[in-house]
Parts: structure tokens; C-alpha cells; sequence
């Protein structure tokens, strides 16, 4: 039985200087697979998200005074709580975003590890010595640098990773003694608060993480046009983060935006050995993920097989109740969504593009779906799907692979398995896209590595080390020694 069933929604009100803040709007949370309402969401209004700014700001030379063990034991301790609360931490990202449970109990354990990982770095920001004698007139000079804290923190995270995803912007945030203006998805906002709830019993002090909900065109603007927000990181849209770019002025951003991921299979490939991992990069979170899998091109010798054991592996995952141990694909995240992806498949049914599974909606969740020969301008070849679906076409030559897969707007990261030595230097040369993972999906992350795109997919780099640097500013200081 779904423990959707007899949920009574309760108020959540917004966390502003670690006090819960009423406001004079409310908005119903509904579940995305049941429709049951769940919760009911404060709405700030834009006095209130200043009053977020203005206790971020005021609280932001306490945290750049923390001594770094601190910060890394508030980080600790929540890591810590994370463990003891994880099965509540999993049933509220299915409860608000229909996320299979299984993946959101991985999400989960993700969470506390990029929390583990936040704590580490909080200890090793540091700077260089300079040789200043290698110039002339350096000689008698010694300089180094320091990394201080930026200030304050507008982050703006999605649905589909609602609780590691506000990890990747809080956790090196505090690691780098800034403070943070949260504004979480519209529809996942009980993982922020949760996580908000957490670090207030982890001894993070007031005003140092502000969650603010509402919609974007007031919390979100209001958070991209206030001076005394020195940073913004976003995750979301291509559309979105070209706007906050264009209005962030002098701001710092880092944009984690859209893709089409794409994995090339070599002809020497052992299709059964790569299956369940093409399986997982293609339907996990229902497609739902960044660097989901959603180009295939297979070598021509090896396309039949593949197309063929990919198609019955994924005509057997289980459909339905997220909160079922073993269902492996529920929900979009809305029915808008369903309808919007029901559209691009039905685009195909003019072309010479053929549908070998899924394409219908069961019992409201859209079946896996794989689609052969799709052209490359047909939206669900070009354009970033969000959804179980995955297209699957063949080459000939290696060249020819990284051509279609090079010819996307997007570049987050991409995937290619092969044995020959030559063909995955080549692809990790030649492939226009901010990661390539060699034998392996290009869906593969781990929450300390560098990760970003090029082109539409973003600017900047999460992963702890990297978004501390972000997260910093460089002072230099030199010394005159005569």
C-alpha cells in the first residue's frame, strides 16, 4: 500500500533566520502519481525574500570568521543526522517528487556522502606561495593567496535531485563560510526544509540558511537582482539560466543546465555485460536526470542485438507506486510534463522513426520508451527529453559517432564503450562535452568530481573541491621584504 494513503497536509512555512516565517499565501502540494495533496507551501513575496537577503547578509562575517573545524563539525553533524533520519529522508523525496524509493534512498546515502565530502574540504581551502624572483622586479618580494568567502549564496535547485542537488550548492557553501538563500523547486520544497531542519540541529547559526519558497518570478527574481547577493548557482532550464545570466549583472553564476547525453557502443562491445548499466543511464528517476541517457548509437555489427536485449530489459521494469520496493518507473514530475513528452512521441509517427517499446501512458506513467531510426532534428533527438525515453540509431565508423553525438547544443557529458585503445582516446579528444566517461554510461557521477558542461549545458563546475573555488574570491598578498 502506498503511504500516500491518510497523508494530512500540514503547513510549511519558509525558514528565515532560523525562524519559521508565516506568509499570506499558501499553495496546495499535490503527490504526481496519486494527486493526493500533501502539504501546503508558504509563498513569499518579495519583502519576505529580502528579509531572507538581509539575514544571510547580516550573518555573513560570522560565518567567514568560523574557524574551518567548525565548519567541517556543523557538516559532520549533519552528515551524521542525515544517517539516523535517512528512511524519513527517502519517503519525503518519493512523497514529493514520486522518485521510485530504491532511487531515492540512493539519492539519499548520495547526500550524505557530498555532506562527508563538504566537511573534508572545509579543511583544505587554501592558497599558493608566488615566486615572485622569477620576474625581475620581483626580487626581495614574496606573495601568496588566500581564498576568502564570497557572501552571500542565491541557489536555486530542481526537482529531480531535491535533496543531493541543494547538498551541491549548501554543503560547499558552509565548507566555504559563505550564507545561502535557498529557493527550492516549486515542486519538491519538504527536502530543503528538511534539510534546513537538520543543519539547525547541527548547530548551523540563524540566518546562515534561509529556505525560501514561492514562485520563481518573485522569490527567484528578487534573489538574481538583489546587490547584496554575490553569487548565483542554478540548476534548471537552458531558457532559465540564459536569463538569470543576462541579469545577474557582475554576479558570480554557476549554471548547471540542460542535455541530451549520448553513449557510444563499439562493435567489440559484450552486449549483455553493458545492459543493466544502459538500462539504469536510460529509465532511472523516469529519465529525469541531467545526464540521463537519451542517445544511443550503436555500432552497425553489434545494433540488432543491442536493440533488440535493450528492448526486452526494458519491457520487464516494473510500473507504478513509487513507494513499491521494487518499481523501478512511476510519474513525471507533472501531468504537463506527461502531456508535453506524449507530444514529442507522437511527432515521430510522420517520420520513418519506429516506437519499439513503451509510448503510451500506463495508468498515468508514461511506459520506458525507446525509439529507432529518429532523425536528428525530431524533438526527442535534439531537444533534452526529461523522460524514459531514449532513441537508438547505428554507425559505422568511430568518426562518425562522435560527429551525431558532437551535433547537440548541449555538451554535459557523454559515454562510450569500447576495447579499442585508439577509438576511446579519440572519443575523449574529440567529444565537445564537459566529462566523458570511458566504458560507462554517460549518466555516471560521483559527488566529489568535477561536473559541468559546455555550450547550452552550463558554466562552472559542482563537486565539492570545485564549487568551494566558485565559492571563493582569490586575494593575493604580497610582502616587500626591503
Amino acid at each position: 500500500m502506498s503511504k500516500l494513503t491518510g497523508v494530512q497536509p500540514n503547513k510549511k512555512h519558509l525558514m528565515i533566520n532560523g525562524e519559521k516565517v508565516e506568509t499570506a499565501k499558501y499553495a496546495p502540494l499535490f503527490s504526481p502519481f496519486s494527486g493526493e495533496e500533501i502539504a501546503q507551501i508558504a509563498m513569499a513575496d518579495k519583502a519576505q525574500t529580502e528579509k531572507a537577503i538581509d539575514a544571510a547578509y547580516a550573518s555573513r562575517y560570522l560565518m567567514a570568521k568560523m574557524p574551518a573545524y567548525k565548519r567541517a563539525e556543523i557538516l559532520e553533524k549533519a552528515a551524521s543526522l542525515l544517517i539516523e533520519k535517512a528512511d524519513e529522508a527517502a519517503e519525503i523525496i518519493t512523497l514529493e517528487s514520486s522518485k521510485p524509493i530504491m532511487f531515492s534512498k540512493a539519492e539519499v546515502a548520495r547526500t550524505i556522502e557530498t555532506y562527508k565530502f563538504s566537511a573534508e574540504e572545509a579543511k583544505r581551502i587554501h592558497g599558493e606561495t608566488i615566486p615572485f624572483d622569477a620576474a625581475s622586479g620581483g626580487v626581495g618580494r614574496s606573495g601568496y593567496t588566500l581564498r576568502e568567502p564570497i557572501g552571500v549564496i542565491g541557489a536555486i535547485t530542481p526537482f529531480n535531485f531535491p535533496m543531493n542537488l541543494v547538498a551541491h550548492k549548501v554543503g560547499p557553501a558552509i565548507a566555504a563560510g559563505n550564507t545561502i538563500v535557498l529557493k527550492p523547486a516549486s515542486q519538491t520544497p519538504l527536502s530543503a526544509l528538511f534539510i534546513a531542519e537538520i543543519f539547525e540541529e547541527a548547530g548551523l547559526p540563524p540566518g546562515v540558511l534561509n529556505v525560501v519558497t514561492g514562485p520563481g518570478s518573485i522569490v527567484g527574481e528578487e534573489i538574481v537582482r538583489n546587490d547584496r547577493v554575490s553569487m548565483v548557482t542554478f540548476t534548471g532550464s537552458p531558457e532559465v539560466g540564459i536569463g538569470i545570466r543576462n541579469r545577474a549583472g557582475l554576479k558570480k553564476t554557476t549554471l548547471e543546465l540542460g542535455s541530451n547525453s549520448a553513449l557510444i557502443i563499439d562493435k567489440d562491445t559484450d552486449i549483455d555485460k553493458v545492459m543493466d548499466r544502459c538500462i539504469m543511464g536510460a529509465f532511472s528517476n523516469q529519465g529525469q536526470v541531467c545526464i540521463s541517457l537519451q542517445r544511443i548509437y550503436a555500432h552497425e555489427d553489434v545494433y540488432e542485438e543491442f536493440t533488440q536485449k535493450f528492448v526486452q530489459a526494458a519491457n520487464r521494469l516494473k510500473i507504478g507506486d513509487p513507494f513499491e520496493p521494487d518499481t523501478y518507473i512511476s510519474s513525471l514530475i507533472s501531468k504537463g510534463e506527461a502531456d508535453r513528452v506524449l507530444g514529442w512521441i507522437e511527432e515521430t509517427n510522420s517520420t520513418k522513426a519506429d516506437i519499439a517499446a513503451g509510448g503510451k501512458l500506463q495508468n498515468g506513467v508514461l511506459e520506458p520508451t525507446i525509439i529507432t531510426n529518429a532523425d536528428h532534428d525530431l524533438k526527442v533527438s535534439c531537444q533534452e527529453a526529461f523522460a524514459p525515453i531514449v532513441v537508438v540509431n547505428k554507425f559505422s565508423s568511430i568518426e562518425e559517432a562522435v560527429k551525431q553525438v558532437n551535433h547537440s547544443r548541449f555538451g554535459l557529458q557523454a559515454g562510450i564503450y569500447t576495447n579499442n585503445v585508439k577509438h576511446a582516446l579519440y572519443a575523449s579528444q574529440e567529444l565537445h562535452v564537459g566529462g566523458v566517461i570511458i566504458n560507462d554510461v554517460p549518466t555516471y557521477r560521483v559527488d566529489q568530481m568535477p561536473y559541468g558542461g559546455v555550450k547550452e549545458s552550463g558554466t562552472g563546475r559542482e563537486g565539492i573541491k570545485y564549487a568551494v573555488e566558485e565559492m571563493t574570491e582569490m586575494k593575493l598578498v604580497v610582502w616587500n621584504h626591503n
